[in-house]
């Protein structure tokens, strides 16, 4: 949905969730999480060596994610990411180095950014925070099918329990835990499609639209 909201205002898109699964499909591949640990330490001396980036997809449409000039973006979907991935974002040198980027992102143009810490850290000042929620499972569904879609290979309580626990790890950590902000409109899409959800927002965006143009600060 934030994909489509983007492109029906001519925004930038950007996905940070997955710039973090990049940074953990690296520690992956260079043998950086061994036995569900992560060597912290041995990450913090290489966040200098990372570059991440999106590039648009003329094909289908879509910007993708870029891994040191690599496109990672089927590899940082994958189960083995998803279930590290929280473990590396608790990382508070690999925040403030995507916080940082994620910022830079914003400063030039409008944007629409998807994230657990969008509204309260990286751009508390944003217009318009919509908080999004849905049922565990519920969410693991449509993972689950997403997944299967792009033919990967695991089971509905495999996701279901990797939701689970990436919310609690993200809901208790200590460095920029997942939480509502104060002003964010909350959004349950448990029960809707995409184009009523996609609707909903858009309503929330014009309205946000003609409340600046009363501003006497705009």
């Amino acid at each position: 949905m934030a994909k489509a909201l983007a492109k029906e205002l001519n925004y930038v898109y950007v996905d940070s969730g997955a710039m973090y699964r990049a940074m953990t499909l690296y520690a992956i591949k260079n043998g950086l999480i061994k036995n569900d640990v992560l060597n912290e330490d041995a990450l913090i001396v290489s966040i200098e060596n990372v570059y991440i980036s999106f590039k648009f997809n003329i094909d289908n449409q879509h910007s993708e994610v870029y891994l040191n000039g690599v496109n990672v973006e089927k590899e940082i979907r994958s189960m083995a990411v998803s279930r590290q991935v929280s473990r590396v974002s608790n990382v508070k040198e690999v925040r403030t180095k995507l916080v940082k980027l994620q910022r830079r992102m914003a400063e030039s143009r409008g944007v629409v950014m998807d994230g657990r810490d969008i509204g309260t850290v990286v751009i508390p000042d944003s217009e318009l925070k919509v908080f999004m929620i849905a049922s565990p499972e519920i969410r693991a569904r449509r993972r689950f099918d997403e997944l299967m879609n792009k033919g990967m290979s695991t089971t509905f309580d495999e996701v279901l329990q990797n939701v689970n626990d990436r919310d609690h790890y993200d809901t208790t950590r200590k460095n920029d835990p997942l939480r509502q902000a104060e002003d964010a409109i909350v959004l349950d899409n448990s029960g809707l499609t995409i184009e009523e959800q996609f609707l909903f927002v858009m309503t929330q965006i014009h309205k946000t639209f003609e409340r600046l143009e009363k501003s006497p600060s705009h």
